[in-house]
């Protein structure tokens, strides 16, 4: 129920934020658009009312100097008529003021407009002007409320459009965002589960937000599972040491065994394996922690297998194992250091299960866009049933009885390969051997 008040909250907030800009922006233009438009229709009425008071003192003289020049046959209706269709009111005085013809009404003189009349330089009468609000004034004040009426309108068509807007667009965001508050909600009651998935549609940082979360969520589910994991190969590899070893120290105590030598020994072995499972599982609970923050750049996998086989090279001949390799320039996106973890392991494996008198062959190729490590040993090879569970933690094979480890080298192998997007395959058959090969993706060629 808060997710929905809140979610209504912010589409209401968004909604009129909408609303507010677009009114207060029409209204912004409105003002304007009222100031200078007054201000020119202003100045086209007072223009056409000069214009006006001219035609009038204009006819007037002419009439006058019609005919015989004086006021006694003077006719000026036509002049005080076309006065008169413009909304004014005027009259005509002689010299000594008194009224030639009028259209004035009230006794008032405001505002009445007065002008001289003059002909050839002598002044002949007064024309007087009054403006009323019919005529060009009611024009003007007409258009006026038409533009206001306009305003109005554009206001609340604008609001209207505003509201609309402010309504889809709140949608497209409070959706996402209230999609990420319930996967969050759900991950902290323990539903593992909860992804905000594809917000197509949203803005382009709430989609990147989106897929951060559900990154964040699948590591944090990767990082609870590797602990299960641990938690659970720990309390299996440990069970079987153990309880030998409660075994036997009870039957010391009990005095059901002597305590010798060989008793000692025994017990002693016993422990042993408790540390190398400690200290197996402390590397592959490392490898998995690793896996999740590898640092890449690119780096030539020739250099790293190199390396790597340098390091191995005096092992091999101890061991009387011929031990080749054939290495091609391939830059990969690689952790340099983790990489050299990979290939350490898949050569311990060969050598492992390499007899002595055999052959171990390291061969690094690039085509296709791959970088190809092969490491090929002349051992017993691998069963069919065997294959699907070589880069299982903890597991042996049926050779494997005749060789120390754990069963740990190619679980790591297999996690940093993943880790750095890529494979190990596995080829073997039974008596000719096995070849495992990492397979990386080349770095691109801007990352060179």
């Amino acid at each position: 129920m808060a997710s929905r008040g809140g979610q209504g909250s912010l589409a209401l907030r968004l909604t009129l934020a909408f609303v507010a800009v677009a009114v207060l922006a029409v209204a912004l233009v409105a003002v304007l658009a009222v100031v200078f438009t007054d201000r020119d229709v202003a100045a086209l009425v007072q223009l056409r009312r000069d214009d006006l008071t001219k035609a009038l003192a204009t006819d007037a003289v002419s009439t006058y100097n019609s005919g015989a020049p004086g006021w006694h046959h003077a006719d000026l209706g036509p002049a005080l008529d076309l006065a008169g269709s413009d909304g004014a009111q005027a009259a005509v005085l002689d010299m000594s003021g008194n009224v030639v013809a009028s259209t004035l009404t009230g006794h008032s003189s405001a505002g009445i407009i007065s002008r001289p009349l003059v002909l050839d330089g002598r002044r002949i009468g007064t024309l007087q002007v009054r403006f009323t609000g019919q005529g060009l004034t009611a024009s003007a004040n007409d258009l006026r409320a038409s533009l206001a009426r306009a305003v109005i309108g554009a206001a609340g068509l604008a609001a209207l459009l505003a509201l609309l807007a402010g309504l889809l667009v709140s949608r497209r965001i409070t959706q996402p965002v209230f999609r990420l508050i319930d996967s969050a909600r759900a991950m902290g009651r323990g539903d593992r589960r909860a992804r905000v998935g594809d917000v197509g549609g949203a803005p382009a940082e709430l989609q990147e937000l989106a897929a951060t979360f559900d990154r964040m969520a699948d590591t944090v589910t990767a990082e609870e599972q590797l602990h299960r994991d641990l938690v659970a190969d720990m309390a299996h590899e440990l069970r079987t040491p153990v309880a030998v070893l409660q075994a036997n120290t009870e039957a010391l105590l009990d005095g059901l065994v002597a305590h010798t030598t060989e008793q000692t020994a025994s017990l002693h072995e016993e422990v042993l394996r408790l540390g190398r499972l400690v200290g197996d599982l402390q590397t592959l609970a490392a490898a998995e922690a690793a896996a999740l923050q590898l640092t890449l750049r690119p780096a030539d996998l020739a250099g790293i297998a190199g390396s790597a086989a340098d390091e191995w090279a005096a092992s091999f001949a101890a061991a009387e194992v011929s031990f080749e390799r054939r290495l091609e320039p391939a830059l990969v996106l690689a952790d340099p250091g983790r990489l050299h973890q990979v290939i350490a392991n898949l050569l311990s494996n060969a050598l492992k299960f390499t007899p002595r008198g055999g052959q171990v062959r390291m061969a690094l190729s690039a085509s296709a866009g791959q970088a190809r490590l092969e490491v090929t040993d002349s051992g017993p090879g691998i069963r069919p049933e065997d294959q699907p569970h070589v880069f299982d933690r903890l597991w042996r094979g049926a050779h494997a009885s005749q060789t120390a480890g754990s069963g740990i080298g190619l679980a790591v192998a297999a996690e940093l390969s993943r880790a750095h997007h890529g494979t190990i395959e596995l080829a073997s058959e039974p008596g000719r051997g096995a070849r495992f090969t990492l397979v990386l993706p080349l770095a691109p060629p801007g990352r060179a």
